[in-house]
């Protein structure tokens, strides 16, 4: 899958050099080109990153129910990873879907998982808040990464039944 989305972005990159090169096509035309391609490349690549089944790498929702974690510990070979499995909270309402998230490793976030999901299997739902981390400034507002974020973990309130 992903060597074919490759594939597909040099195959357009290619055309496009051709046909501004080659072409006996007016400057506006070529302009055109140049505009489509770029924001054919801008919009193929939010739909790839936005595919379902990979861990993203983008900031977790503001508020989350915990479902799931692994926790890849660094080593020699690799920095280490934290992969959540969550479902956002939209207006106190569960997202359609869960999603899976890619967090860089952190020691306190790691015990912070470890004990959120050990929780969880003890049949107390988890409630997380993820938010943005004050003074991180430069590119990252084009893709802000989880990086920037504070993430807290706790018990999700019991819901309250209405009198009768």
């Amino acid at each position: 899958m992903t060597l074919a989305v490759v594939l597909s972005f040099v195959v357009l990159a290619a055309l496009a050099v051709l046909a501004l090169t080659w072409s006996p096509w007016p400057r506006w035309l070529k302009a055109l080109l140049v505009a489509a391609v770029t924001v054919f490349y801008f919009w193929a690549d939010d739909a790839v990153h936005q595919m379902w089944g990979w861990p993203s790498t983008d900031a977790l929702p503001e508020r989350f129910v915990l479902l799931a974690a692994v926790i890849e510990e660094p080593s020699s070979k690799s920095s280490g990873a934290l992969y959540v499995w969550v479902q956002a909270l939209e207006n106190g309402k569960p997202s359609k879907a869960p999603r899976a998230y890619q967090l860089p490793y952190a020691k306190d976030l790691h015990a912070l998982l470890n004990e959120g999901i050990k929780k969880s299997r003890q049949g107390v739902s988890q409630l997380g808040t993820a938010e943005p981390k004050a003074g991180k400034r430069g590119l990252n507002w084009l893709r802000p990464g989880n990086d920037e974020q504070a993430v807290k973990i706790r018990d999700l309130p019991s819901p309250q039944l209405p009198e009768k």
